[in-house]
């Protein structure tokens, strides 16, 4: 129960190599911690699609039971992971295998989607993407490969301890990932989300991180972003575009005094 406890209360930390300089005016805080928060109202910005670029990275959050277990596991605010490749098309794997839908049915169907951007990707890394993408149509789901996912997520806690330096943590998470989840992934014709996701982006020439992607949930893509504070290794980190799609912020709580 304990180790329960301490698992799921993990959360990764970044600590300073100079916690001094915090005491320095806008200095470098001594100790920086994974963020949660997805929402705009705590200062976002909601966007229209026609500001999406080819190779955009779209993260969702649906209301069902899957996507509500999803989140339970990798104590994120998102389960999805999605392409936006050009035309107003995105390019996800699924239950039903790798499909190519309009970006106003993720919206129909998601309750938050959020766009980050690989920096440096120029048009013809996008167009790989896109290539890559149009290609896989039709492959399956890699169905052992999320099963696998679900005790890893909750195991590799004990490596996201608070405090526990950036190195030790990488070498904890692989070596965890290499005993329970293997060095190899499921072959050219199975992915699941995120996982499709990075397979891309390596086709591209431009991989977000050296790690396996069978080893990769959509909420290690988003802790990706930058300022966060990311769990496995950053090759290079993603900027925020925006929200194409938020629930609204809950409604005030309007107290009636007694007797009124």
């Amino acid at each position: 129960m304990i180790c329960l406890l301490l698992c799921c209360s993990a959360c990764a930390t970044q600590v300073a190599e100079k916690p001094l300089t915090a005491l320095e005016p806008g200095g470098q805080p001594p100790i920086a911690f994974q963020r949660a928060a997805l929402s705009p109202h705590n200062g976002g910005t909601l966007i229209g699609e026609q500001l999406l670029r080819a190779g955009d990275i779209l993260l969702s959050a649906a209301n069902g039971i899957t996507s509500a277990g999803i989140r339970l596991f990798t104590l994120a605010p998102v389960s999805h992971a999605a392409l936006y490749i050009g035309n107003g098309e995105v390019a996800e794997a699924v239950g039903e295998g790798v499909r190519v839908r309009s970006v106003a049915e993720v919206l129909d169907e998601e309750s938050v989607v959020v766009a980050f951007r690989h920096p440096t990707l120029d048009d013809a890394a996008a167009a790989r993407i896109r290539s890559f993408a149009q290609e896989k149509v039709g492959d399956r789901y890699n169905y052992v490969g999320v099963m696998m996912q679900a005790p890893f997520s909750i195991e590799r806690r004990l490596c996201e301890l608070p405090t526990v330096p950036a190195s030790i943590r990488d070498a904890c998470i692989n070596g965890l990932a290499t005993v329970q989840l293997g060095n190899s992934s499921a072959g050219d014709d199975r992915f699941f989300c995120s996982q499709f996701v990075l397979e891309a982006y390596r086709e591209a020439g431009h991989p977000i991180t050296k790690s396996n992607p069978t080893w990769v949930s959509p909420a290690d893509i988003l802790h990706m972003r930058e300022g966060d504070v990311s769990s496995i290794q950053v090759d290079q980190p993603l900027t925020y575009v925006g929200h194409l799609k938020f629930p609204p912020a809950p409604a005030p709580v309007v107290r009636v005094p007694d007797g009124a």
